[in-house]
């Protein structure tokens, strides 16, 4: 696969470089903003090799190519030397309705950290299975051993030092100093600041009272924090004389920003984190197998339209807030249901070139990258499309009857399974027979249903 040409025959489609406003990329898809679509061929788009299918969502135009998009990602920007990963300002760029504008900020805030949220994630599940191996074998509690507290330490850090993580991010989605929104981070981090905040003396600031509240793993009084500094940086970038900017802008910024945000965003964005996570905790309560199955259904119809994103910072606000979640349990249930049907679709497809697509896509979604499976096989065959709704709410309504949860946050497959373990013997149970039932049921029942077939010749 020639990534170079790849990249050259996108752009070429996409009306060229000047049509561009915004390229960005997830874990499968380039996430583009264009100035006009009249421009964009999606037909010739969506016939290049390596790009499963083209959708628009959330005010951007979506590429969906799965696990190699970066590596298309880096020959693009290559290729384009004036754009980065930022936008390009331009005053002729349309205006977003404020849902879309919400959904794309989150996305491109969070995505970048998936990768190591989730690479922590897998550290977290596989320690957890040890320590419960050799207590239970050997009578040995591991946590106390040197070792463990050093991976621990280091499978826990993204979440303590969350505010500095989406501190960099919030800059470059709101363009913002990424340094200095980093200090405000970090700030928030810092052992004594955090002690004074969690310590039993009232705290105040230049003799004010100050909502004490512990920011280590925090997730929303940063974003705030940082969307109020792009303003505060624009408008001192404005007045003060271009000879002292260098100096006092950061400075003002910093002076500006640790009260405002102590006194306003601080507690603002606590209380906003802990109605999101009551409101969760509410849903759920009321009906475990219920909510499992609503998840576990329609994960991968979000996943179609790419507004899944916008969900996964309840998963790591609980994570950040109480050290477990259940969110992405029952996305798994979703994921291996699509593993399945795109099996299913392997044994009863008579197409040989679907069959490969199909085996592999299955393959794919098996480790959590779910887009071949939808794109290349389900959802082209509608049927099978149907059957894994079907059986990834059957699966994730299980999960929730029996109290599933996993301890970290984790993408949904078959190396993240260990995630799971510390929910107990039920809980644990509870996820192995959801994922088994949404994968063998959507396997056995979309050969059973069967699909129209397609033709050779229409490959």
């Amino acid at each position: 696969m020639n990534y170079k040409e790849i990249a050259k025959d996108i752009l070429l489609n996409l009306g060229k470089e000047d049509n561009i406003n915004e390229l960005t990329h997830c874990m499968t898809r380039l996430r583009l903003k264009i100035k006009d679509m009249s421009k964009v061929n999606k037909d010739n788009l969506s016939k290049i090799e390596g790009v499963i299918t083209v959708v628009e969502s959330m005010g951007q135009l979506q590429i969906v190519i799965g696990n190699k998009v970066t590596k298309v990602y880096d020959e693009l920007i290559k290729l384009t030397p004036t754009l980065s990963d930022t936008s390009k300002s331009n005053s002729d760029e349309k205006k977003e309705n404020i849902f879309n504008s919400i959904l794309t900020n989150i996305a491109g805030i969070f995505t970048p950290i998936i990768p190591a949220i989730a690479g922590s994630g897998m550290i977290k599940g596989i320690l957890s299975v040890l320590a419960m191996y050799y207590l239970n074998k050997h009578n040995i509690d591991i946590k106390t051993t040197q070792s463990y507290i050093i991976f621990n330490s280091m499978a826990d850090a993204i979440f303590y030092f969350m505010p500095i993580m989406l501190g960099y991010t919030s800059a470059k989605v709101f363009k913002a100093n990424k340094i200095i929104s980093m200090v405000i981070g970090a700030t928030l981090c810092y052992p004594a600041f955090t002690a004074l905040m969690t310590g039993d003396e009232a705290v105040k600031f230049l003799g004010l009272s100050v909502t004490k509240a512990g920011y280590t793993s925090s997730v929303i009084p940063i974003i705030l924090a940082i969307w109020a500094l792009s303003y505060i940086e624009r408008l001192l970038e404005k007045y003060i004389p271009e000879v002292i900017k260098i100096l006092v802008v950061p400075t003002l910024s910093l002076v500006i920003m640790l009260p405002a945000t102590l006194f306003i965003f601080g507690p603002i964005g606590i209380y906003i984190g802990n109605t999101i996570n009551f409101a969760y905790k509410y849903v759920y309560e009321l009906s475990p197998a219920l909510c499992g199955a609503f998840i576990g259904g329609l994960w991968c119809i979000l996943v179609i339209f790419g507004a899944h994103r916008a969900l996964l910072p309840i998963g790591i606000n609980d994570v950040a807030q109480t050290g477990r979640q259940n969110l992405l349990a029952f996305a798994g249930a979703a994921n291996f249901s699509q593993a399945g049907a795109a099996l299913g679709v392997f044994f009863k497809t008579k197409n040989a070139d679907l069959k490969t697509i199909s085996l592999s896509a299955s393959v794919t979604a098996l480790f959590g990258i779910t887009e071949p499976a939808i794109y290349g096989a389900n959802l082209r065959l509608k049927k099978p499309m149907i059957c894994a709704v079907i059986c990834g709410a059957i699966g994730g309504g299980v999960m929730g009857f029996g109290g599933a949860f996993g301890n970290a946050f984790a993408n949904q497959g078959i190396l993240t399974i260990p995630v799971y373990a510390e929910a107990g013997t039920t809980g644990f149970i509870s996820y192995l027979a959801g994922c088994a039932i949404a994968f063998f049921g959507s396997a056995i029942l979309t050969y059973i249903v069967g699909f129209e077939d397609i033709k050779s010749s229409s490959m």
